[in-house]
């Protein structure tokens, strides 16, 4: 983010380095709400099956478990400076935070597959 705000004239006189991390997840925040409103809306506008395929809203719930399982890991308990007891320690951090990465990528793919099997390639 902080390349996208340095093409800004005004970047000299406000100090984006203390607010990134705060504009970063309110983005996020409002992206993420944004997506699920979209498909709440789509689901009550078409409520049957062979309208829309229910069952797609797979990817976005395993998205957002990925979500919360990202976020809910700081970087200090990555690197380990605050972070010694628990299960695994700084191990069990780093493999929660893997697992998160690989359920929130798996989900971007299988939406893609989606996407291009049940709309895009489709045979009527």
């Amino acid at each position: 983010m902080s390349g996208f705000l340095e093409g800004l004239r005004c970047s000299e006189c406000i100090d984006w380095g203390e607010k990134r991390n705060t504009i970063a997840s309110i983005a996020a925040g409002v992206l993420f709400f944004t997506g699920w409103w979209i498909i709440i809306d789509a689901a009550v506008i078409y409520p049957r099956m062979d309208e829309f395929n229910h069952s797609y809203h797979a990817c976005g719930v395993i998205a957002t478990v990925a979500f919360l399982m990202i976020n809910a890991v700081s970087n200090g308990q990555v690197r380990g400076d605050s972070y010694s007891e628990g299960c695994l320690g700084q191990t069990g951090a780093r493999i929660w935070l893997f697992i998160g990465f690989m359920l929130a990528f798996g989900s971007l793919i299988a939406s893609m597959w989606i996407l291009f099997g049940g709309y895009v390639a489709k045979e009527n």
